[in-house]
């Protein structure tokens, strides 16, 4: 009874992944397609696997320079959020007065706050200071980083503060009795100890800025500033939709984060775990 129970229950886990897995195989299969075949039969293997659509599309989305501004503001971003996060919530931890705690309550609360509601007024906010401070906000890379960096602080900030409640006070007081200053305690004792959140806030913060759409789209609108998913956007046109162009787009756009997960996969639920268990 055992054995059937588990032989079937393998069976669901095996149907569940190909329904996960079925919209890939569907951009996959048919970014080698021309068009007859494509609106033939979508389900079916291409006739010829070729790499023309997948060469054409790399040259309408300008696909080295995309790829460059979305590593620039993915990179810096996460570095950014990175250290001011974990800094933020090591001051938070401990002090530990009433200050502190109306503030992480604030971090807290507005990872609640849906983007939607507040993108046309933050717009409005960064085109006023284009405007009468002459600092490039929007239209410029460091604009989107900016931005990136005050919305993925919240969870940072969350998932840091949960982790430092467990280091021992008594480690940073040993050190500062060695000679260490603030600032070497929290580089040389407690960044190094960060390791599991902060590859957990990485992997986190990697697919959800490469794959951003939105934002990106309301900051940036000249060609050469286009991130990727912005790049892959120009194949769907007004009146018309190049479908394998537009599929051979979605696979270079998918191609770099399923490359970086395969790689950080064990991290994953490690720094998870170690950050809910803390």
């Amino acid at each position: 009874m055992r054995r059937a129970l588990r032989i079937i229950g393998e069976i669901g886990l095996l149907a569940a992944c190909a329904l996960y897995l079925f919209p890939v195989y569907l951009v996959f299969v048919n970014s080698f397609k021309n068009r007859q075949e494509l609106y033939e039969n979508m389900i079916a293997l291409p006739g010829k696997f070729t790499k023309e659509y997948y060469v054409t599309a790399m040259k309408k989305m300008n696909f080295l320079k995309a790829f460059s501004n979305s590593l620039i503001v993915t990179i810096v971003s996460i570095t950014i959020i990175v250290i001011l996060a974990s800094m933020t919530a090591w001051m938070l931890v401990r002090t530990n007065n009433k200050l502190s705690k109306i503030l992480f309550m604030v971090f807290v609360a507005t990872m609640l706050i849906p983007f939607q509601t507040i993108m046309m007024p933050l717009m409005q906010v960064m085109g006023w200071i284009r405007t009468n401070l002459h600092i490039p906000m929007l239209e410029s890379l460091g604009g989107l980083i900016y931005m990136n960096v005050g919305f993925g602080a919240s969870m940072a900030v969350f998932l840091y503060h949960g982790f430092i409640k467990s280091i021992p006070v008594s480690l940073e007081e040993a050190a500062t009795i060695d000679g260490c200053n603030k600032f070497k305690v929290f580089w040389k004792i407690v960044l190094p100890m960060l390791k599991p959140t902060t590859v957990t806030v990485i992997i986190l913060d990697v697919i959800w800025i490469w794959n951003d759409y939105l934002l990106p789209s309301l900051v940036l609108s000249g060609e050469k500033l286009r991130t990727i998913p912005l790049s892959t956007a120009s194949f769907f046109g007004q009146f018309t939709i190049q479908w394998n162009l537009a599929m051979a787009g979605l696979m270079l756009t998918i191609i770099p984060v399923i490359i970086f997960y395969l790689c950080a996969q064990k991290h994953i639920i490690k720094g998870v775990a170690a950050g809910a268990l803390k």
